[in-house]
C-alpha cells in the first residue's frame, strides 16, 4: 500500500517583521501559539524577502525565481502574470487538491496562477478598486459576504483608515467580520469540504497585519498603554530628510510625535497577536479533523514593516525591519524536522517553492532557482546562497540594492551611487553604517564587487563589469516579465 502523501498548508502574512515573535525576543509583542510552533518545529532567523514589497515578493513565492527573473523589481500593479510554472500548479499537476484563501495581489485578480481554487481577500487594493468602482465584488469575495452578514451597506472602508497609514481604530464591527476571521473560518470550511481521497495545499493569506491598522479592540488594548522601547534611528538615516513628508499619515519618511507612533505600534502589534490567535484556531480545527500529524505547516510573510526605524515607514527599503521576515516550518507526526531548533544560513522567499515541494515528495521543477531548506530544518548546517541581493526602486534614490550573506549588508542606491556597510553580527538594528570607515574598507570593496559581478548584464545598465554606473533609467518591471 503507498504510503499517504502529507498535506502542505503555507500561511502567509503580509508585513510582518522578522524580530516580531515572543520566541525571536521581541520586547513587546506577544504571540503565544506561533512561539509553540516553532518550539515544535525550525525556526530561520536569517529570511529574507528580496525584493520586499507585496506584488514582487508574491512573485518569488509563487515561481521559486530571483526577481531579475521573474522580472518583478519594484512595485507596479496591472502587469498580468503569465508564469507557465508556479507553486500550487506543481502541486495541482502531482495529484493534490490545492485551495487558496485571502490575499493573492496577482493580475487580473481572478488569475488563480495554478490553484484549483481562490477564496479572495486582497485588502484594499486602489488598482482593483480604481478597475471596477462600481462593482468591486468581481474581484474580491470578502465585501458580499460582508454584505450578507451585516447589510447591503456594510464594506471594510468604513472606518476611513487608509492601506497604508499610521493612523489606528479598533475595529469597529463583530469581530468574526474581521477580514482575519473570514479568511481563518473560510480555510476551516475548506477542511470540511475537501477531497478526503486526496492530500491538500492549502495558501491561507493574511492581509494583515498590513495597514489598516485596525484590530479588534482587545488587542489594540493590549499595547495600547504598554512602554515600548523606542525604535532604533542611525545618524545615516538623515540623508531622507530632504524628502521628508512630516505630516502625512503614509509617509515613507519623517518624524511622528511620540503618541502617534505609540498608536500606530499598538495597532500593528494588536494584529500580530489577533493573527496569532487565529491561528491558532485553524491549528486546533486541523486537529479536530485529524489531519494536523499528517500536515506540514509553513509561516512566512512576504515582507516587513519599518514602522518608524530610522524615521522610516512601510516597506520597499532594505533595512531589516522591511526585507527581513520571519519563517518556520513545522512537520508531520513523526517527521525529521528538528523541534526548537534555530537556522542561522540566509534562505529568500524563492525557497519556499523547492521546500515545500520536497517536503511533499514532489518533483521540483528544473526552472526553479531557489533551493529547498528542508535539510536546514532536519538540523544539518548547510549552505543555501552565499548571499542574497534583494532590490527594490526607491523614493530616495533611483532603486535600492542591497547584498546579505546574514552577517554583513552591503547597500546600493542606484540614483546618485550612495553605498552603506552594516555589521549585522555587532549592530543588528544598522544604527553604524561602516562605509566610510578606513577599517571596513576591504569588506566594502569585497561587497562593491560581488554588486558589480551581480548587476551585470542588466537592462538597465547598472554595471558594465567593472565599476557600478549610477544614474541609470530606473524600472519596476523588466522585459523578463512581459
Amino acid at each position: 500500500m503507498p504510503a499517504v502523501k502529507p498535506n502542505v498548508i503555507l500561511i502567509c502574512v503580509d508585513q510582518w517583521r522578522g524580530d516580531c515573535l515572543g520566541i525571536a525576543g521581541h520586547p513587546v509583542v506577544r504571540t503565544p501559539y506561533l512561539d509553540k510552533l516553532a518550539l515544535e518545529g525550525a525556526r530561520f532567523s536569517r529570511a529574507y524577502a528580496a525584493c520586499p514589497s507585496c506584488i514582487a515578493a508574491r512573485a518569488s513565492l509563487f515561481t521559486g525565481l530571483r526577481p531579475e527573473t521573474h522580472g518583478r523589481v519594484g512595485y507596479q500593479d496591472g502587469v498580468p502574470w503569465n508564469y507557465p510554472v508556479t507553486l500550487a500548479s506543481e502541486f495541482t499537476r502531482q495529484g493534490y487538491q490545492t485551495q487558496a484563501v485571502g490575499k493573492m495581489h496577482v493580475h487580473p485578480a481572478r488569475n488563480r496562477v495554478g490553484f484549483e481554487n481562490v477564496l479572495l481577500h486582497d485588502g484594499f487594493l486602489h488598482f482593483s478598486h480604481d478597475a471596477h468602482p462600481r462593482d468591486h465584488d468581481l474581484v474580491d469575495d470578502y465585501h458580499p459576504w460582508l454584505r450578507q452578514e451585516l447589510g447591503r451597506d456594510a464594506n471594510d472602508f468604513e472606518d476611513g483608515l487608509n492601506c497604508n497609514a499610521y493612523t489606528v481604530r479598533p475595529w469597529d464591527k463583530p469581530e468574526y467580520t474581521h477580514p482575519t476571521n473570514f479568511v481563518v473560518s473560510q480555510s476551516i470550511d475548506f477542511l470540511r469540504k475537501r477531497d478526503p481521497t486526496k492530500p491538500f495545499f492549502l495558501f491561507m493569506s493574511l492581509h494583515r497585519p498590513h495597514p489598516p491598522l485596525n484590530p479588534p479592540a482587545w488587542a489594540y488594548e493590549l499595547y495600547k498603554d504598554l512602554k515600548m522601547p523606542p525604535p532604533p534611528v542611525g545618524a545615516w538615516s538623515e540623508m531622507f530628510a530632504g524628502d521628508a513628508q512630516t505630516g502625512r499619515p503614509d509617509l515613507w519618511y519623517g518624524k511622528v510625535s511620540p503618541e502617534a507612533l505609540q498608536g500606530a505600534r499598538a495597532g500593528y502589534y494588536g494584529h500580530m497577536t489577533h493573527i496569532d490567535h487565529q491561528i491558532n484556531r485553524f491549528l486546533e480545527t486541523l486537529q479536530m479533523f485529524g489531519q494536523w500529524k499528517n500536515s506540514y505547516v509553513c509561516f512566512v510573510s512576504d515582507h516587513g514593516d519599518l514602522m518608524g526605524d530610522h524615521n522610516l515607514f512601510r516597506k520597499g527599503l532594505p533595512y531589516e525591519g522591511s526585507a527581513r521576515i520571519p519563517l518556520i516550518l513545522r512537520g508531520p507526526e513523526g517527521s525529521d524536522i528538528k523541534a526548537n531548533s534555530v537556522s542561522g544560513q540566509v534562505v529568500e522567499l524563492m525557497d519556499l517553492m523547492p521546500t515545500l515541494l520536497e517536503c511533499a515528495g514532489l518533483e521540483i521543477p528544473v526552472s526553479v532557482e531557489g533551493r529547498s531548506f528542508l535539510a536546514n530544518a532536519r538540523g544539518r548546517d548547510v549552505e543555501l546562497h552565499p548571499y542574497i541581493h534583494g532590490e527594490h526602486g526607491s523614493p530616495y534614490q533611483g532603486s535600492v540594492h542591497y547584498l546579505t550573506d546574514g552577517h554583513q549588508k552591503y547597500v546600493w542606491y542606484s540614483g546618485n551611487g550612495h553605498e552603506q556597510l552594516f555589521d549585522l553580527d555587532r549592530d543588528a538594528a544598522e544604527l553604524n553604517d561602516l562605509a566610510a570607515s578606513a577599517k571596513d574598507a576591504g569588506s566594502l570593496k569585497k561587497w562593491r564587487g560581488a554588486m558589480i559581478a551581480e548587476l551585470k548584464g542588466r537592462e538597465e545598465g547598472f554595471s558594465d563589469g567593472k565599476k557600478l554606473i549610477a544614474g541609470r533609467p530606473v524600472k519596476a518591471v523588466l522585459s523578463s516579465c512581459k
